[in-house]
């Protein structure tokens, strides 16, 4: 991929790697092995680093809904009555077609998202490990045989629900796909998966690649090019919806388990977090100011994981901030393609003003700001949504921007002076989906991590993350578990059987005729 994406280039590449990926190069809703276009308003999408617009496509709406709901139907009874290990031998396949195409869902990544080319690299890498690993799972979740106080043969069944809806946001959108779908398809759903209507390419692209691979029933997985007011609302509130699943921001996900509830259906939720990193005076300083980057500027700052509250205690505060800001200012920042830049564009504009008034509004109230704070004078001229790392000190804890998520990379620091003061600012939010602490007093580390509310929490270390390991949140960050073992349980229901085995069972009501 060359250096610099120009503007001009940004629409023909991308057609040359839709062509590659999607059937006719088309975009649509992708499915049962086709593209279906979309009967709504044109949705533009945006390259983040120009601001230009690349390509538009109409939202599906409903009747798209109705199509793959349709497909979806003899797609999952056909799945789920194959063999086991048949379904694990397909699931190897899709990741096999995934590593071979992981350069150009990379490339399209980058220049649809705007996330720098060494992270959509490994990304792209990641979607192949989860359906390997979903794969090796598929011939190992079965029931068990319960001792029950009768005659009976009491066993269960983990069974899946039938069409799973999932619905994806914008900061990572091939990852989060791979993330929900190969389990879910591991524990015999189908799949009908709405990406952000800003990001939908690399999920289409995901989707083709699913109904590719041998094994696979055509319509298994759909995905849905749309708007989620409308071909969302449209998915989530299908009679034929049997398990809804969303990734994005607590207020979208209170509305759509509430559709849900409707509806009568259960859902999966993984929204937002405002995590905090703690600090300790006797910290590893070099490893924690590395980590400390990696936590919140990573991706722009626009990860659920991000963290956003840098807890120091009080005795290195001042070093600390000084040592970060500086070390922040020198970590590479520019357009997404050139594979230096560790920090890329904000997603898209409204992302970006959301962003930059927070920071304003943050500094007239008083915090300071060390570092960053909005487009570099460097960038302007390129159009792109850069928003520089930003570190915002002497900030109370009561603040706005030190409670509630900002989705960017901006740092809020708070000093503590004890361990108690630490764990009580962690936990001072209704967030509790991350968290760490840099300390090298073991017992110290191992107290901090019981008692901070959180579904994950880092030692000397911040956002590791692998499919094995579960992950999911506490409060207001969610609840359900999307990987590891738990996400399997998330994406299956138990049923009893009971089997009599007596030779002369007992009567308990009635005449025998």
């Amino acid at each position: 991929m060359p250096d610099g994406t120009s503007r001009i280039e940004t629409p023909a590449r991308v057609a040359e790697l839709l062509a590659r990926l999607l059937p006719g190069g088309r975009v649509g809703s992708f499915i049962a092995g086709d593209i279906l276009p979309g009967e709504g308003a044109s949705l533009d999408l945006t390259n983040p680093a120009d601001g230009r617009v690349f390509l538009s496509y109409a939202d599906a709406g409903p009747a798209a809904v109705d199509a793959a709901m349709e497909a979806a139907r003899p797609a999952q009874s056909a799945w789920w009555a194959m063999s086991a290990a048949a379904r694990g031998r397909a699931m190897w396949e899709v990741a096999r077609l995934v590593r071979e195409n992981i350069e150009a869902l990379a490339e399209l990544e980058t220049l649809s998202a705007g996330k720098p080319i060494r992270d959509t690299r490994g990304e792209a890498a990641k979607v192949a490990e989860m359906f390997e690993y979903y794969a090796g799972w598929a011939d190992k979740l079965h029931g068990e045989v319960i001792p029950v106080p009768t005659s009976h043969l009491n066993y269960t069944r983990p069974e899946p629900y039938g069409t799973v809806v999932q619905i994806t946001p914008w900061n990572a959108p091939v990852f989060t796909a791979g993330w929900q779908i190969a389990p879910a398809i591991c524990a015999g759903n189908a799949v009908v998966l709405k990406p952000s209507e800003l990001t939908p390419l690399t999920s289409l692209a995901l989707g083709a690649l699913c109904d590719r691979a041998e094994g696979v029933p055509r319509g298994l997985v759909s995905v849905l090019a749309g708007a989620g007011p409308t071909t969302g609302a449209a998915a989530v509130g299908h009679r034929d919806t049997r398990l809804v699943v969303f990734v994005g921001s607590a207020e979208a996900g209170a509305q759509i388990a509430a559709a849900a509830a409707r509806n009568i259906v259960p859902s999966i939720l993984e929204l937002g977090g405002k995590s905090g990193n703690i600090v300790f005076a006797d910290a590893d300083l070099p490893r924690a100011l590395v980590g400390t980057q990696a936590a919140i500027f990573g991706g722009a700052g626009q990860s659920c994981v991000a963290g956003s509250r840098l807890l120091v205690q009080r005795g290195i505060h001042e070093e600390f901030v000084e040592r970060l800001s500086q070390a922040a200012a020198r970590i590479p920042f520019g357009q997404p393609s050139d594979p230096q830049t560790q920090i890329g564009p904000i997603n898209n504009r409204r992302q970006f003003e959301k962003i930059g008034g927070m920071v304003e509004s943050a500094a007239a109230a008083g915090a300071r700001v060390a570092t960053g704070g909005g487009c570099p004078d460097s960038l302007r001229g390129t159009g792109g949504f850069f928003f520089a790392p930003t570190v915002l000190d002497d900030v109370s804890p009561e603040a706005t921007i030190a409670r509630e998520e900002v989705f960017g990379p901006v740092l809020v620091v708070l000093p503590f002076d004890t361990e108690e003061d630490a764990v009580a600012l962690s936990n001072a939010t209704p967030y509790g989906l991350a968290g760490a602490v840099w300390t090298q007093d073991v017992g110290r580390a191992h107290r901090v991590a019981a008692a901070v509310r959180t579904g994950t929490f880092w030692i000397n270390s911040y956002k590791t993350i692998n499919v094995a390991s579960p992950f999911g949140g506490f409060g207001r960050s969610g609840f359900g578990r999307s990987s590891g073992r738990e996400a399997l349980l998330a994406y299956t229901q138990t049923k009893s059987v009971w089997v009599e085995t007596a030779a002369q069972p007992g009567v308990a009501f009635g005449y025998v005729g």
